[in-house]
């Protein structure tokens, strides 16, 4: 298992993309580079933003390791947890629950764990059926449309 510990500096997150790529190559997973990446970064920014409050005398720890079928990372803060069940598949609120939608939309699997305080994500890299491809496609060009009309 590998494993990345950054301090919780939004800054940082060049870090967690670095880490990815590494273990895409690792993996020879390099098509899933941006479905990994664009997911992971909002597990991180959450974890750094929501559960440890930006204070930078505490750590994100991301992990990655095979799984069946895949590989999964996973994001573990030292806040207090939150109460993940109350996020649906797609946000009410434009602000809220974006990011929590985007891992669920662009993993395989998810897994909220310790109260909250990590997040697992799974990849399956066997191979990929082209209706989820192209949900993924979707939901990606929706996200950044929205931003554009807001922006």
């Amino acid at each position: 298992m590998e494993q990345l510990v950054i301090q919780s500096n939004i800054d940082n997150i060049i870090e967690v993309e670095r880490f990815v790529s590494v273990m895409c190559d690792t993996y020879n997973i390099h098509n899933y580079a941006g479905t990994i990446s664009m997911s992971l970064l909002q597990a991180v920014e959450n974890a750094i933003v929501h559960g440890n409050h930006c204070d930078e005398s505490k750590t994100v720890t991301i992990k990655c390791d095979q799984c069946r079928g895949g590989v999964f990372f996973s994001v573990t803060d030292q806040g207090e947890g939150f109460d993940f069940q109350s996020y649906g598949d797609m946000p009410e609120e434009e602000e809220r629950g974006m990011g929590i939608y985007l891992m669920k939309s662009l993993s395989d699997k998810i897994s909220f764990l310790e109260n909250g305080k990590t997040v697992r994500m799974e990849y399956e890299v066997n191979g990929i059926d082209a209706s989820r491809a192209m949900e993924r496609i979707v939901t990606l060009h929706n996200f950044y449309a929205s931003k554009m009309v807001h922006a």
